[in-house]
């Protein structure tokens, strides 16, 4: 194992790949319904793959997804890795008015926990969409019952990020720590070090690195995140998007899988819950509450 004795958190986000926000333009949610879903058979992957290398994740799950694959959200649980909500039907949470967010997070929350017959402590927002502007996303997980976020990205990009944010777990509520995904830090400015369309798109080889100097220069757990249809190399093509968005959705699909296994070999991986809330943390709140 080539990482340091740091256990990093393995996090996958299940969602199938006509759910994707990019594709959003060019697949209405009415045709859902009627798409090849694949994302059982790929979940069945890695669940392989994470019982070959007796590796623990969290699964950030949808609701639409367990609704329609109950089974696949207790094989989840059964096989002894965390289930974590990612809202119900992939809106964004920078979307919603706080009262939509709210009612999606809290029945998203009530269907996992339904279904498995255990607590949901942790939430993702899809595409990482709370930010500056509606940090009141905050409010409605502490009162929905969940004990930690993953939704902030700490980088500039064009569809999500607040560079400005800290790049690693603290407390933003009263029992609500914020765990960002993993960047690292050069020339004054967050680079991304975590996974999805960048672990894709980089050399297996400067991921790799990445991840050692957050583990050993920051001393830090990483939180490393990727998608089941990043490993479906065989998934239909959609017509008509543009250019950038298909460079970004299929580039080395093929090869993420083998890459995968790598880094499960490179580094010791664990739950979200059992690597974050087992922590004491500072007491400070970020960020700082405004007086009503």
């Amino acid at each position: 194992m080539l990482g340091s004795s740091i256990k990093n958190a393995l996090t996958i986000d299940v969602e199938d790949y006509f759910q994707v926000s990019a594709l959003a333009p060019y697949i209405p949610r009415d045709q859902w319904e009627i798409r090849d879903c694949r994302v059982e058979k790929n979940v069945e992957r890695i669940l392989q793959m994470l019982d070959v290398s007796e590796t623990k994740a969290t699964f950030f799950t949808l609701g639409w997804i367990a609704e329609r694959y109950p089974h696949l959200v207790r094989r989840i649980g059964d096989c002894g890795h965390e289930l974590a909500s990612h809202g119900y039907g992939h809106q964004r949470a920078s979307d919603l008015t706080e009262a939509d967010f709210f009612s999606d997070i809290e029945s998203a929350k009530k269907l996992l926990e339904d279904l498995s017959g255990r607590e949901v402590k942790g939430y993702r927002a899809p595409s990482f969409s709370i930010n500056e502007s509606n940090l009141w996303a905050f409010d409605c997980l502490e009162r929905a019952g969940y004990r930690y976020s993953s939704s902030i990205y700490p980088i500039r990009h064009d569809h999500y990020g607040m560079p400005d944010a800290p790049r690693f777990a603290h407390q933003v509520r009263t029992g609500l720590l914020e765990v960002p995904v993993t960047t690292a830090r050069f020339f004054d400015r967050n680079w991304p070090a975590s996974g999805g369309g960048y672990f894709r798109l980089m050399p297996y080889a400067l991921s790799r690195w990445l991840l050692q100097h957050v583990n050993r220069h920051d001393h830090e757990a990483a939180v490393f995140y990727f998608h089941p249809w990043e490993i479906d190399a065989e998934q239909p093509r959609v017509e008509g998007i543009n250019i950038k968005t298909r460079f970004r959705h299929y580039v080395n699909l093929h090869r993420t899988e083998g890459r995968l296994q790598r880094l499960l070999a490179d580094f010791n991986w664990g739950r979200m819950d059992e690597i974050f809330l087992t922590r004491s943390r500072d007491t400070a709140i970020w960020p700082t509450p405004k007086v009503k």
